[in-house]
This record gives structure tokens, sequence and C-alpha cells, in this order.
């Protein structure tokens, strides 16, 4: 928010409005848009005798005379049967507030309104017509931070020292709509603001933010962010801060992320997904000694193509967060399913392997290389080290996940995880109709309030269905009267 203080001159306009009084006022507005629209902003308030305040949507306050009075602008903006007082003019995709002395009359303030308006879109269509060129500049300088080129880039922001970047990936209806909202927002400049640089721009159907910085950020950035996806219906991944050269790792992270996002929560973190609370329960000790036995044949990338892998759910969409073709992930998935011994289809494989991805300490360089048999190294991963699922802890947070399902919808929602999250297959060992089984995930997913077409919350739901496995979770247990009809237990 930029302020501007000023006096009231002799000549500000008044009460007792003439020609050339008019005249003058146009004359001192036109002189100041022709300084900034801040400078603008403050004529305005001095010509009312009292303030005046550019409100943005997204961004709050983007000008106002006095500061003070920026808040009470917002509001006014947003919520003008609060401010009946309050002269409003829509300008430059935002809104000009003014609160006029009383004794000013309405015809002097509606001029200056009028007036401060119409010079706020000149100066708002001067500025579209730089923007595209600009925007343009963004998306190269994305596409070549993506490529490795940190230094260029850097070199280009003329920002020294920036060394992290936090990066968001957002897809939506209307992309170039929230493209140009979030453009006015931010009001990202090439020379930094406040020892941090936004980037943003359409790479790939994508509108891609990467805020550059010195390893930590304020938040304003997200802040924007979350209010253009909340009013453009947008789904975001964010990732970061990590340092400038693995952002092509954020880039895939912020992707792998976004398949978690909806509605009730569009901006999902890279570090939310995954098991992250089960991790920080289990008994550090065994658990982390069982991660590193199972991640000791792979290499840091093919952890990372792991766990894009198992956050996105599928080899395709692993390619596109990736920046692969889908081939080129499934050839090396096939590798790694060879290093590990196991299948990476299987639910259980997948929900232990985010397991061990997420575990506390990893211990690169530790037992890398080690020879460990084939069918050990599977045991391992298929099977969980010592009962770490059954400590207090750990049945606490699988209860507190799973433990209000009805019977009924524990055994379908199991089985129907067992079978890869695939309906039909599900429904035939059911021996229920696929419309039947649909319904009944409707409802696991309501009742627990999770999101069923999330990979991660499927391995996760496993893990706590495996926690507090009963006796009679088996699809033979379930009753049945006549043929294919359910009785409920």
């Amino acid at each position: 928010m930029s302020t501007t203080t000023h006096t009231t001159g002799p000549d500000a306009a008044g009460p007792g409005d003439s020609r050339a009084v008019r005249e003058a006022m146009a004359d001192r507005l036109l002189r100041a848009a022709t300084r900034s629209g801040a400078q603008l902003v403050s004529e305005a308030a001095v010509l009312v005798q009292g303030a005046a305040v550019l409100a943005d949507p997204i961004a709050g306050a983007v000008y106002s005379t006095p500061a003070t009075a920026a808040a009470d602008g917002v509001h006014a903006a947003a919520h003008p049967q609060d401010h009946p007082h309050h002269v409003q003019r829509p300008a430059a995709g935002a809104v000009l507030v003014l609160h006029p002395a009383p004794t000013l009359p309405a015809e002097h303030v509606g001029l200056v309104a009028t007036t401060t308006a119409a010079l706020l879109e000149v100066r708002g269509q001067r500025a579209a017509e730089l923007r595209a060129e600009q925007m343009r500049l963004h998306s190269t300088l994305l596409r070549l931070l993506l490529a490795g080129h940190t230094t260029s880039v850097t070199d280009t922001v003329r920002a020294g020292g920036l060394t992290h970047v936090t990066l968001y990936r957002l897809t939506g209806p209307d992309i170039p709509t929230a493209h140009q909202v979030l453009w006015r927002a931010v009001r990202p400049s090439l020379a930094g603001h406040g020892g941090a640089c936004a980037l943003i721009g359409e790479v790939d159907g994508e509108l891609l933010v990467a805020e550059l910085h010195h390893g930590s950020d304020d938040g304003r950035v997200l802040r924007l962010v979350s209010r253009v996806s909340e009013r453009h219906n947008l789904l975001a991944g964010l990732a970061g801060p990590l340092p400038l050269a693995e952002t092509p790792t954020a880039h895939a992270d912020a992707a792998a992320a976004r398949h978690s996002a909806t509605p009730a929560h569009r901006i999902v973190p890279a570090d939310a997904v995954g098991t992250p609370q089960l991790a920080r329960l289990l008994p550090p000790g065994p658990y982390t000694a069982w991660a590193r036995s199972v991640l000791s044949p792979l290499t840091p990338d093919h952890r990372h193509l792991l766990l894009v892998r198992l956050r996105t759910g599928s080899a395709p969409r692993a390619a596109t967060a990736l920046g692969l073709s889908p081939g080129t992930v499934r050839t090396r998935l096939r590798g790694v399913a060879a290093l590990l011994g196991a299948d990476l289809d299987d639910i259980t494989v997948q929900a232990h392997l985010l397991l061990a991805l997420r575990a506390p300490t990893r211990g690169d360089g530790q037992g890398e290389g080690e020879g460990h048999p084939e069918s050990d190294r599977q045991s391992r991963l298929e099977k969980l080290p010592g009962g770490i699922l059954d400590t207090d802890a750990a049945r606490t947070w699988a209860v507190g996940l799973v433990g209000g399902l009805e019977p009924h919808l524990r055994i379908a929602l199991a089985c129907w995880l067992r079978h890869h999250a695939r309906t039909a297959p599900a429904a035939t060992e059911l021996h229920v109709h696929r419309t039947t089984l649909t319904t009944w995930l409707t409802r696991c997913a309501e009742r627990l309030g999770q999101n069923l077409a999330d990979a991660a919350v499927r391995a996760e739901l496993h893990l706590a269905l495996v926690a507090t496995a009963k006796d009679g979770d088996d699809p033979r247990a379930l009753p049945r009267r006549g043929g294919r009809t359910y009785r409920r237990l």
C-alpha cells in the first residue's frame, strides 16, 4: 500500500464552486495523475477535505490518504451499505472510495470522484499496454528457472542474495482472468519487493507463481494467491521454501500436492501430503532403521519419483508433474519396483513407502550399497517392523480417522482399497452392485471428511484400517438375505 500526505492549499475546491474552480480542480488531478497513482489519490483526498482510498478486492488498499483510512476504505468497498456517507466509483479493476467532509456539496464530491476514477482508468489502460510485455518476460524467466538457469534469472531480477524459492501451481476454469487479477494484486517488480521477488506467468496452461527470497517469506504472496484461488475457483499446490537449484523438484512437488486440493482446501502444501501426522507418532528408532533399510537401494532421484507417483496416484499424472512422458515414468517405475522387489500398485506397498519416505531421518549415505537378499527387502517393505502401529498413539490416530465407520462401510472401503480403488472388481468380491458400492464410498467420504480421489489419503486410510482391523472385516462376513441384497448389520 502506498501512502502520500498532502496539505490543503488555498485553491482547494470548496463549497463555493465555480467554473474556474472546477477547471482548477481538474487541472490539479491531471497533474497529479502524471506523477503517480498514489499522488492522484492523495490529491483527491485533499480536494474532498477528507480521505481517499483505492481498494482492490484481492490486494486490499492499493493507495490510501491518510494511511489510517485504509482499513475503513476497504471495508466500505466490500460493504457499501454500511458506509452511506462514502462516495464510491469503480476504477481500473478496483474501487475508489472517498470520505468527504460533511460540509462539501455532493456535486463537488461527485465531480472529484468521477474525474479521479477516469484518470485512474487511463493510468490502468496504459499499465495494461505494458503488462503484456512484462507477463511474457515473467513466463520466460519462469521457464529458465525450471530449466536450471538460476543465475540468469537472479541477474535479471536485480535482487541479489535471493537463495530460495516458494512455488505455486494453480489450475482452474479461467486461468487468464485469474492471472490478470493476481498480477494487479501482487504488482510484481523485477527489482524485488521487501527482499523478495515474485514471478507470475502462464506455463503450459497453468498459472505458475515463484516467489524468490532469502529462505523464508512474509506470507504476502500466499495470502494473495489464497484470495484469488477462492474468488476464481482455483486449486493449487504449494512447495517450498527450497534452494533455487531445486526449483524443478519444487515444481513437481507442487503439482503432486495439488492433487490433494479440494474446494474446501484450495491450497495444499507439499509437506502436508502423505502420512505426515502418523510419521510423527511412530517409535523413531525402529521406524527410521526400517525406512533406511527399505530405501537403501534407491537414489534421491528414485525417491523423488516414488513420492510424486504416490502423491499423484498414477504414472500419467506423475509424468505431467515431472515434465516427462508417461512412457519414461513407467519405465523408471519398473526399475524402482525391481530394486525394491515389490508391486508398486499394491495399496500396502504404497502406504508403507509413503511412511518410509516420510521418515524423520533417512540416513542418506548410511547403509547405501549394503547387500540385502531380495526376499528380505520385500518382507520389510510389505510388513512394518515389530508392531510400530500397535502403540497407543498410532491406534488413537487410526481410530480418530476411521473409527466412526459402520461395519459394512469399513469392509467396503478396505476391499475397494485392496482393488487399487477400482469399483468393478471390488463390487464383484463384495457381491453388490457397482452403484451400491459407489453409494457406500460416497458415505465413507462424507463421514470421514476425506477426499477418496487423493492417493495419499487412500494410503493413510489403508494404514488406519489395518491398525483398527477387526475379525469381521471380511467381505464374506457380510450377512445377506436373498441373492445380492445387503442387510444392515
